[in-house]
Order: C-alpha cells, then structure tokens, then sequence
C-alpha cells in the first residue's frame, strides 16, 4: 500500500502546486509592478523633497516667514477695500494673490467684491501679509514657480525718487 499512498501524495501535491500558481500567478504580477510603482513613487518623493531645500537659495535666499498670533487674526478688521489696498501695495494680482493664499482667483474676486470673506488659515495669511514687503512676496511667487515679474513702483515711490 506504500506506492499507492505515495503516488496518490504526489499527485495531490503537483495539483495543489499547479493550482497555487495559477491562482496566484497574478497576484504575484501585481504585487510586482505595485513594488515598482512604489519604487517610482519614493524616488519622485526624493527628488521633490531635494528641489524644496534647494528652492530657497534658487530664489537668493530663505523664504520669509509670515508669524501672526492668533488674537491678531481675531482683531484683524479685513474689508475689500483693505484686501485691493493690500493687492495694490504688494504689487501682485488677483490670481497671484490667490496661488499664495491657496485659493482659486474667483475667491479673491469674491473677497474684493464683498461676498465673502477669507476665513481661518486663510485669514490668517492675509493678516500675515500686512507685514510683508513687495521683495518679500516677489520671493514667495518665485518659489511658487510663478516666475519673477519686475518690481513696479508705485506712483509716491517714484516722486520720492526724482526730489
């Protein structure tokens, strides 16, 4: 009964075999190229990672910090008068204002306008704003990617100039 037994084992063994890599044949495939998919993903992680230390000193030097404490934000009185002066004094456009804040330029349109107004984080950047000069938010914009666009000077800045 031995060979009968044995035979039996080894043909239940190659089935099971057989079976198992039929089933998990693709698994196996996809685990494969998920492996290389995360592989991918880590390296442009590394590399993205590297370009942002790098940004600051591409730009001529640290990107400038915006602090506002909270009761600051709390107090801030901000009306679109306040937020086109703002625009007006950093030299930027409505869009530009958006892609620093992180909103859409309909937002900013809409705080100008009057039917909204920024809230929260966004709030605070704009508080934070105030303290902040036109060479300042030239550097954020550049780190932004949103190219380097020539400092105008406003109209008292340029009558100063000339005396």
């Amino acid at each position: 009964m031995g060979r009968i037994e044995d035979a039996v084992r080894s043909a239940i063994v190659r089935t099971v075999r057989r079976e198992l890599r039929s089933a998990l044949g693709p698994v196996s495939k996809e685990v494969r190229e998920l492996q290389r998919s995360v592989s991918q993903l880590e390296r442009t992680v590394a590399s993205l990672k590297h370009s942002v230390r790098q940004a600051p000193s591409a730009v001529g030097g640290p990107l400038p910090r915006i602090e506002v404490t909270e009761e600051e934000v709390r107090r801030a009185r901000i009306s679109p008068e306040l937020i086109k002066k703002l625009r007006a004094r950093l030299g930027i456009t409505q869009a530009e204002l958006a892609a620093l804040v992180g909103v859409t330029g309909p937002a900013v349109a809409q705080w100008e306008g009057g039917s909204s107004e920024p809230r929260g984080a966004n709030r605070a950047i704009i508080v934070g704003f105030r303290q902040l000069g036109r060479r300042d938010v030239q550097v954020l914009l550049e780190s932004k990617g949103m190219g380097a666009r020539r400092i105008q000077r406003t109209s008292r800045e340029t009558s100063r100039k000339k005396k």
